[in-house]
Order: structure tokens, then sequence, then C-alpha cells
């Protein structure tokens, strides 16, 4: 006899069928949804199409629209690298590093490529030949590099002489762009083609190969966390491939296919700036945040509080509404370091913190500006309501059931415009608190009042 079997309940058993038939008719009425490789399957072979059916329409070709697409990459290029290079100083990761070089240098050669298709109308005949290995030759170092930037994240993600590696990879771009300008020279002037062929210029399918790798690797950096930087790296290695594809239909220059590769070239050029501006905005609010707040309560700190302080005393000075200002001590925090430990005495703070954040309005700023200091600062609040505001916050301490139990020292002090300065007005918060904590001590040292039995006899 099957034990196991017998030991589940009826309905359990039932529900179980019930479910997995349910999940067929699911499944059976609503499809599962496409792979992503079939829906870039699909992108693919819809350049591929285009760029084969472009082979057939005549084009008039435009050398000057050309050599300006190619200057506009070119600067977009630089941009880029500017963009990656500025990034790389402030978070060290060494992908931004590579893939800067790696625009810059691609853009250089675009750049340099430009002036061929401006010297058509100068009357040299063989001007314009030299274009497809330009190009090819700017594809694959982009390419590379993309791949290049993959693998450095991997093993080595960080730098730790960041200036150094800045200098060393300029100065490794302009040995390159050396080398490369020097080897161009004793390269044919044209690749082979193979007009009326399936890949006309097949030779564009190997930077398209690298692009691919890039393309999936890109992809598998993608989280749900991942920044705009991640993402228009992924789009663009995707539009760099589709370039590569239609590129590769392209008979004779300047005809359809290799205009379409060019048009999404510039496009990817632009994804990829207009991510990096994006995550670079990101990470200078980020730091502008950092620099301006506490990093364990995440209050603002003695700078931004300085700072407030100021504007609401702009401020009342010309409207003439007062504003007040709570500075507050959290009573004990020596002993419950001693006492707990010091991950207890950061989660003292943290709750206090928490308080003052949760409790206060939008437009009243908190902030600590020393170890078991904290500041509250009241736009247009008179003293009677930053009273109240106080024993509001003592309640809620005092509700507080998490262990051990806060309390705090609280000193209010009132701007009224009367042309006090700051550190005045600080001061006079400061005493108060003072004099608040000498009032709660010698309460508590008298301890509860007795009390009275009354006896019968």
């Amino acid at each position: 006899m099957d034990w196991t079997r017998r030991s589940l309940p009826r309905s359990r058993l039932a529900g179980s069928k019930s479910g997995s038939v349910g999940g067929k008719l699911r499944s059976a009425s609503h499809p599962a949804p496409a792979s992503p490789f079939l829906y870039h399957l699909a992108g693919f072979t819809a350049i591929f199409a285009v760029a084969a059916w472009l082979r057939h329409v005549p084009i008039s070709p435009d050398p000057v629209l050309h050599g300006y697409l190619h200057v506009v990459t070119g600067l977009l290029a630089f941009v880029f690298a500017a963009v990656t290079l500025v990034r790389f100083q402030g978070t060290q990761d060494r992908i931004s590093l590579i893939l800067g070089a790696g625009f810059l240098l691609s853009g250089t050669v675009l750049s340099a490529s430009s002036v061929l298709f401006f010297q058509f109308f100068r009357d040299v005949p063989l001007s314009l030949s030299w274009v497809p290995v330009a190009w090819w030759v700017s594809r694959m170092l982009l390419a590379i590099l993309l791949v290049v930037a993959l693998l450095v994240e991997r093993f080595l993600p960080r730098s730790g002489h960041p200036r150094v590696e800045l200098a060393g990879a300029l100065l490794t771009v302009v040995g390159l762009t050396y080398g490369i300008s020097a080897v161009l020279r004793h390269l044919p002037s044209d690749v082979s083609r193979h007009p009326g062929a399936v890949f006309p210029s097949p030779q564009q399918l190997v930077p398209a190969g690298l692009f691919l790798i890039a393309v999936v690797a890109y992809r598998r950096r993608l989280t749900p966390e991942a920044s705009p930087f991640d993402h228009t790296l992924y789009i663009a290695a995707w539009l760099n491939l589709a370039a590569q594809l239609a590129a590769c239909q392209s008979e004779r220059m300047l005809d359809g296919p290799f205009t379409l590769a060019v048009t999404l070239k510039v496009t990817s050029y632009v994804v990829a700036l207009g991510g990096a501006l994006l995550d670079n905005s990101r990470l200078f609010e980020q730091v502008r945040h950092l620099a301006s707040s506490d990093p364990l309560t995440g209050l603002a700190n003695y700078r931004r509080l300085l700072d407030a302080l100021e504007n609401e005393t702009e401020r009342t000075n010309r409207n003439g509404r007062p504003f007040a200002v709570l500075l507050l001590d959290l009573d004990g925090l020596k002993k419950i370091n001693d006492t707990h430990g010091h991950v207890v005495g950061s989660r003292a703070l943290c709750r206090l913190a928490d308080i003052l954040r949760i409790h206060c309005r939008a437009i009243d700023t908190a902030a600590r500006y020393g170890g078991d200091e904290f500041a509250l600062v009241l736009p247009e609040t008179q003293e009677e309501e930053a009273r109240r505001v106080a024993d509001r916050i003592r309640e809620v301490m005092a509700q507080d059931s998490e262990q051990p139990p806060i309390g705090a020292s609280i000193g209010i002090s009132v701007y009224d415009g009367d042309g006090e300065r700051i550190e005045k007005l600080l001061s006079e918060a400061d005493a108060n608190l003072y004099a608040d904590k000498a009032r709660r001590a010698k309460r508590i040292a008298s301890g509860p009042p007795p009390r009275h039995h009354n006896s019968k006899a």
C-alpha cells in the first residue's frame, strides 16, 4: 500500500489535479510569450531584408551628406568618450575607461575618413575608395573594445589608480591612431566585392560576429537594478550589429544598404550618448545627496542645515513670518553603547532619525550635525507650535516598544526677523537644550513621587 499517497488529504489531491488541468487550459488559451531570442531574430531578419531590398533601389549618392554624417558620428563619439571618462573618474569602473577609449579611437577614424567624402569635388578620382577600409577598421575597433570591456569588467572591474590608467588609455589611443594611419597606407584601397551574391560585402560579417557577442553579453548584464548606461550599451550593441548586417549587403559605395548602415550607426551613438548622460546625471545627483546628507541616518548634515537656516532667515526677513529651530540630544547614547554595543547605539540614532523624518512636515528640515545631536528646522512656526512638535516627538519616542528605550532633550529657539545671526540662534537653542536636560536629569534623580498607603484599623 502506498502510505505516502494515502496520507495526503483528498481535497489536496483534487486541488492539484484541477490545478494542473486549469494550467493546461490557461496555457492553451494564452500561449507563453515568445523568447527574447525570437524577437532579436525577427528584428535582425527585418534589417537584413530591408538592406537586401535597398540593393535594388536607385539612390543618387551624396558624398557631402555622408561626410557630414561621419563628422556628426565622430563628434558624438568624442562626446561619449568624454562623458564616460568623467564617469570613470568618479566610479573607477574600467568598463567606462575602455568604452571611452574605444569610442574616442573610433571617432578619430570616422572623423579622418570624413575628409575623403569632402574631397569628392576636388577631382581626386579614387578618394572614396578608401572609405570602406576606414569604415571596416572603425567598426572592428569598436566591436573589439566592446567585447574587451566585458572581459575586463569580469576579471578586473575596478581601478586602483584611475589617473594613471586614464593617462595610459589616452596615450594608447594616440599611438593606435598613428599606427592605424600608417597601416591604412599599405592596405588595398578597396575591399573585395561580390556583386549579386547573398553577401556582397562578406568582410562586414567579421565585426558583426563580435557585435553579436556583445549583444548577448550586454543583455545578460541587465538586471532590474540596471542603470540607463547598461541599457543603452545593450541597445547600442544591437544597433551596431544591425548596421553591420545592412553593410554586408552594400554592393557599391553610397548605395542604399550603406546609407542604412550609416543611419543605424549614428543612431547607436546617439543612444549610447543619451544613456551615458542620463546615468551621469543620476550619479551626480547621488554624489550631491551624499555630500549633503549624513551617511548613517540619511538626514541632512551640518552643511545642509546651515543652508536651510540661511534660506529661512532670508525668508523671514522678507515676509516677517518666524521660524523655529529644535535641537535634540539623544539621552544616554554612551550608556547604550557600553551596555548593548555600538550597533545598537547606531540603531538608536537611526530610530530617532526615523521619528524626525516620518512625523514632520515635508517643508521641515531634519538634520544630524554631531554625534548624538540632531536639529529640526520648522518654517513659519511660532514658539507654541514648536513646543507642540517637541511634545509630539517625545510622545512618539515614549511609545516606541523597541529596546532599549530612547529619549531626547530638546531645546527650542525662534527667529522673528530681528537680524540675529545663525550662530546666536543655535546658541540659544543649545542653551535651552541643556536647561531641558538638567530638568529631566533632576526629575529622574528625584525618582517617582512616594505612594501614600492608607491603613485602616
